[in-house]
């Protein structure tokens, strides 16, 4: 099972649309994962009608129409591994710490906010991504999303993409 990671996307404030990359993404994806801040409904639309299945919560940026139609946390198991999806998770010191503790069913936790891609691992397993911004890399060099394949309970090794900027 293919997974597409993406978060923060904005539009139409920071982008006018998905980069071509990413919704070839979308349509090679068995799942898409979108850990909030979409802004405009007309991308939750887009997306629940392209992708195969699509995982999402709304982010501090999005509006009540999102809000509506969305969870705060979402929770899945997708190829024998547990997922929960989150907008925030504060502060990156003691991410790891904090996150294993609020979250010691899953096995990935899939987050936003920060525009700043992260992997990494806590004590107890823990696997924490942030797929960074398609549309809006702030202060990094580059606009990124992730892809992984689970399969039989395992992860696979997470790729990091990168779009440079125009």
């Amino acid at each position: 099972m293919n997974l597409l990671l993406i978060s923060d996307t904005h539009l139409p404030v920071r982008a006018k649309d998905l980069p071509a990359p990413v919704w070839e993404a979308v349509d090679a994806a068995d799942v898409v994962v979108h850990a909030g801040d979409w802004v405009s409904v007309e991308l939750l639309d887009a997306l629940e009608a392209r992708a195969r299945r699509l995982v999402g919560v709304y982010g501090n940026n999005d509006g009540g129409a999102l809000r509506n139609r969305l969870p705060e946390v979402a929770r899945v198991e997708l190829g024998g591994v547990r997922f929960a999806v989150v907008h925030e998770t504060g502060a990156a010191t003691g991410r790891e710490r904090r996150c294993a503790k609020a979250y010691p069913d899953v096995d990935v936790l899939v987050f936003g906010h920060s525009h700043i891609p992260w992997d990494t691992t806590a004590d107890t397993g823990l696997r924490l991504l942030n797929p960074g911004s398609p549309t809006d890399r702030r202060r990094q060099p580059t606009f990124t999303w992730m892809t992984v394949d689970v399969a039989d309970g395992v992860l696979g090794e997470v790729q990091l993409h990168h779009l440079p900027p125009p």
